[in-house]
């Protein structure tokens, strides 16, 4: 009688327990088979304490020279620390024999990027990012319409990414240091570009507008990125913190049909929450509410088109394919270069804002 073959799940070492560690990467960690939280990096007392509840096995380390000295405990170094850091710790990781996901954005530049990939291919190591909104629910719906043909050729992309926060937070992401990496250029505009990069591919051109709207604010808050596709597709970014009245998240216009989609993925709400995928078999579903309509020359305000339901949000699947990545050698969910070539675009848009030009971007 042949029995289940039970594997030891990958140790993982989680570096910083601020927004991106508690609320994204442990739960998901946690939550996916085949990979173990052992360790998480963090001097602060009360984040320790933070995570003890709720992962009482969990060890913890005050800095991650502590990992480097017992390498041959882990199996993967995630990275959820200030952006300033990425590079720095995702190097020592490397050096020290250890795979690596990095939260987004992965360097501060397109060169730092690909001078860690090739420092993870030159040691045979898998090296990754954490670009998690590849799996929201709307943009799954998105690559679907596009996948099944329902809006023709893309002509535009619209992709809205806006909040309501005239209150500055603090902290290193709303800081003017060039150092910090701060701005939501660097923050979620990672997101949009690589969503729109994702779907269509290498740009040619790009156009950006960048504001400092909010008084005391030290870095861009209101900003716009229009793309020039290589395969004739614009995209048009938008992220902001000042926008009083929300805009679609996505709009998709196409040779005979467009989609207009209100309201972000509900996952990141739900693990703020506490709500957990494993525990959860209704995770990422929308109600219909929600959902998106399909149409042409009828406004979906006034309930023109037709209502598409959602594809449920999958963040899990992420994490789900790094563990089968580690083990089976295969190409992880999202590549250095491919953060790369989001860099490229993101740099391209900050010389653009500053010096008020289209800039062009080489292939």
């Amino acid at each position: 009688m042949t029995g289940t073959v039970t594997r030891t799940p990958l140790r993982v070492g989680l570096v910083g327990y601020g927004l991106a560690g508690s609320v994204f990467h442990a739960p998901l960690i946690a939550a996916t088979e085949g990979l173990a939280l052992d360790t998480i990096v963090t001097s602060n007392p009360e984040r320790q304490e933070q995570a003890r509840t709720e992962f009482p096995d969990v060890r913890f380390a005050a800095s991650p020279d502590e990992l480097w000295e017992r390498a041959d405990e882990l199996d993967l170094i995630v990275i959820a620390s200030p952006n300033k850091t990425h590079v720095p710790i995702a190097t020592a990781a490397l050096k020290a024999g250890l795979p690596v996901v990095v939260d987004k954005p992965i360097a501060g530049t397109a060169a730092e990027a690909r001078e860690l990939a090739a420092l993870a291919e030159e040691r045979g190591l898998l090296l990754s990012v954490f670009q998690n909104r590849r799996w929201d629910n709307d943009f799954l719906t998105v690559r679907k319409l596009i996948a099944d043909g329902e809006l023709g050729d893309v002509l535009r992309f619209e992709s809205r990414f806006e909040r309501w926060r005239p209150q500055l937070k603090g902290g290193w992401r709303e800081s003017g240091d060039p150092q910090e990496i701060g701005g939501l250029l660097y923050d979620l505009g990672s997101h949009v570009v690589d969503q729109a990069l994702t779907l269509f591919g290498p740009v040619v051109r790009v156009y950006a507008e960048a504001d400092v709207r909010r008084p005391g604010a030290e870095t861009d808050d209101d900003t716009f990125i229009a793309l020039t596709h290589t395969n004739g597709v614009r995209s048009h970014l938008h992220v902001s913190a000042v926008t009083a009245q929300l805009g679609p998240r996505f709009r998709v216009l196409g040779s005979t049909a467009g989609y207009v989609k209100y309201g972000l993925d509900p996952q990141e709400a739900a693990l703020r929450d506490g709500r957990r995928p494993d525990a959860d078999a209704s995770w990422g579903v929308e109600p219909e509410s929600l959902w998106g309509r399909v149409g042409a020359g009828e406004s979906p305000l006034t309930g023109g088109g037709r209502p598409v339901e959602t594809v449920p949000g999958d963040y899990p699947a992420y994490y789900a394919a790094i563990a089968t990545a580690l083990r089976e050698g295969t190409a992880p969910p999202v590549t250095a270069l491919e953060a790369a070539a989001t860099l490229d675009v993101l740099e391209a848009a900050r010389r653009s804002a500053r010096e008020g030009i289209t800039v062009e971007v080489s292939a």
